[in-house]
């Protein structure tokens, strides 16, 4: 009776765990596989893919293997093919990204280096509006395969007030996460429009700034790791709800603003340091100066209403410069994702060759450089220029090529068209 009962257990065919012992079991005809040698199975094949691990890793038993990362070289290209120019800002985010996720495989896979304790590079980018700071983070996004999110610091206020706590910033990372708190745990977090939470004023504030200081101090134990208790739907509209602990020590935080007024802060730092008979004129830097954020330093920033301890937490500060005509044509024609580009694929689906000459570029880089709005100039000068265009062209007959000039930019003159020659 004994031995029937036996023959009766459940046993995966690879290891001989007992369906007792694992969390699940696949059977097939006649065999059984656990979890657990699936688990180990998957780990094999990805590291057949992915190469061996280097010479100096470990891997402890039962741990999966690490994911091949991308070099930061790699990361930059793939950031070239969007985003034009900002180079020292791509280079940054390459090398924080990319140290980033070795620091979290070092405690896993590199037994070797425990000596020596790793901590991260949270970072803030700054520059105009238009220069492509928000584009980088969603770029990072695209050809990254880890959790990441974009988060609007405009809408957070100090706990208890009308608006949204900061623990939203991490339910949105969950949430991209498919509610993973493992792979949560080791994302990328975008807080965009974060200048907008600094104090109006370079003097604590005698009122309580719900909106501004506030927010800064609830995001410090954030930024820098902390054990914080995250309600999956929303704290405030549903309160009976659990909350779901994330450890956010091995989130990487990106933090992106344009600063305006910042560049004032810059200019006279500056001016004042080089007043006197001796002082070197070259010193001197115009308010205006495309390349002014990249003399930026942390006490600029005090003087702009951030606080000390959220500076800190954001040691590695890149520039973003205003966009010259030269970027401007580049992005209307080079990126994967250039306005041209688009354009002439929306009038390719109507059996449509669209074309601009180069007139029609520098007529629209001109219009979009005088509305001081970098980038998004462009697609505010094309989206008035095609408006017409693209309502009245279904109405011709016969229409194989469009051709958009200096002309019809300037002036909504009708651009010049070209027959089917097939047909005509």
């Amino acid at each position: 009776m004994s031995n029937m009962r036996e023959e009766d257990v459940i046993r995966c065919s690879f290891c001989g765990r007992t369906a007792h012992e694992v969390t699940s079991m696949v059977a097939g005809p006649e065999v059984y596989i656990c979890d657990r040698c699936i688990n180990d199975a998957s780990g094999i094949v990805r590291t057949d893919s992915t190469g061996p691990l280097p010479a100096t890793a470990k891997r402890p038993a039962g741990a999966s293997p690490s994911r091949e990362r991308m070099s930061p070289a790699e990361m930059k290209a793939a950031l070239d093919e969007y985003v034009v120019g900002q180079d020292a800002a791509k280079k940054a985010l390459s090398v924080a990204v990319y140290n980033h996720y070795k620091r979290i495989d070092a405690a896993e896979y590199f037994s070797d280096f425990h000596d020596v304790e790793l901590e991260k590079s949270n970072i803030l980018l700054i520059g105009p509006t238009g220069t492509g700071k928000t584009l980088l983070a969603r770029t990072l996004a695209r050809v990254l395969d880890v959790p990441f999110s974009i988060s609007d610091a405009t809408a957070l206020t100090e706990a208890g007030y009308v608006g949204e706590d900061v623990e939203s910033i991490l339910a949105h990372l969950l949430n991209a996460a498919d509610f993973n708190v493992e792979r949560a745990e080791r994302g990328i977090i975008y807080i965009d429009e974060v200048d907008k939470v600094a104090r109006k004023a370079d003097n604590a504030s005698i009122t309580r700034d719900v909106s501004g200081e506030g927010v800064q101090q609830a995001l410090l134990k954030i930024l820098e790791g902390t054990v914080a208790g995250v309600p999956p739907k929303g704290g405030r509209k549903h309160p009976e709800q659990s909350l779901i602990n994330i450890d956010t020590s091995n989130i990487l935080f990106i933090c992106g603003g344009a600063f305006d007024g910042l560049n004032e802060v810059v200019s006279r730092r500056i001016s004042n340091n080089a007043i006197g008979f001796t002082a070197d004129s070259t010193q001197k830097i115009d308010k205006f100066d495309p390349s002014i954020f990249q003399h930026v330093e942390p006490d600029d920033l005090l003087r702009f209403g951030l606080i000390p301890e959220l500076v800190g937490r954001l040691p590695v500060i890149s520039a973003l410069n205003n966009l010259s005509e030269d970027a401007m044509r580049s992005i209307l024609r080079e990126p994967k994702n250039a306005l041209l580009k688009q354009y002439q694929k929306l009038f390719a689906m109507d059996g449509i060759e669209l074309s601009f000459n180069d007139g029609a570029v520098e007529a629209i880089v001109k219009k979009a450089k005088a509305l001081n709005t970098g980038a998004r100039g462009l697609r505010s000068v094309l989206e008035d220029t095609m408006l017409d265009i693209m309502y009245d062209i279904h109405s011709k007959n016969n229409v194989a090529r469009c051709i958009i000039t200096r002309e019809t930019v300037e002036s909504k003159a009708e651009p010049t068209f070209e027959p089917n020659k097939a047909t005509s």
